[in-house]
């Protein structure tokens, strides 16, 4: 049953940010790294990435995603474009049935390198540069709790497709 998968693999994935963002913010003030050098810790983000089965028809699609393998459609598919840059391009949606096995899983975890850290004056910090700055995480304690409740309310609104898709079937059983 795709639906059990699908719904299963969104749920893993969005517990998988909730713990990024737990670890976020629990060293949200955490000046060493991990090997105990003076650094401050740079926040993570996850990344996700589809999970594609194999699709009906003829045709390469030309691009893998996430689990490495490929996305065929056919040609003259009414979902298929060219992009403005010569790219294929997926537009509007395509039947589930045409999928095998579709979901999400995580990419990475990445580090944040595009936020800066803050550097605070504190010259008796025991990590303090020579100017007395203390160079301090790049979390925002803000985001985080934003993070957390869109990781949270993803989460529900799968749980919620798979208690639907369950009823669903319940009901066809009955019939």
């Amino acid at each position: 049953m795709d639906i059990y998968d699908i719904t299963a693999s969104a749920m893993t994935a969005q517990r998988l940010r909730l713990d990024v963002i737990s670890s976020n913010l629990a060293n949200a003030n955490t000046t060493r790294k991990a090997d105990g050098t003076i650094g401050a810790y740079h926040r993570k983000n996850v990344v996700f990435a589809p999970i594609y089965g194999a699709a009906q028809g003829g045709g390469n699609f030309g691009e893998t995603h996430g689990s490495g393998k490929e996305l065929e459609l056919k040609e003259g598919d009414a979902n298929l474009s060219m992009g403005t840059d010569g790219k294929r391009l997926l537009k509007g949606r395509i039947s589930q049935a045409a999928f095998n096995g579709a979901g999400v899983e995580v990419q990475q975890i990445a580090d944040d390198d595009k936020t800066p850290t803050r550097l605070v004056y504190d010259p008796s910090h025991p990590d303090a540069n020579e100017k007395g700055y203390v160079e301090m995480p790049n979390v925002n304690v803000v985001t985080e709790m934003v993070d957390m409740i869109s990781a949270s309310r993803a989460y529900e609104a799968n749980v919620t497709a798979l208690q639907s898709g369950k009823a669903m079937a319940q009901a066809a059983l009955e019939i």
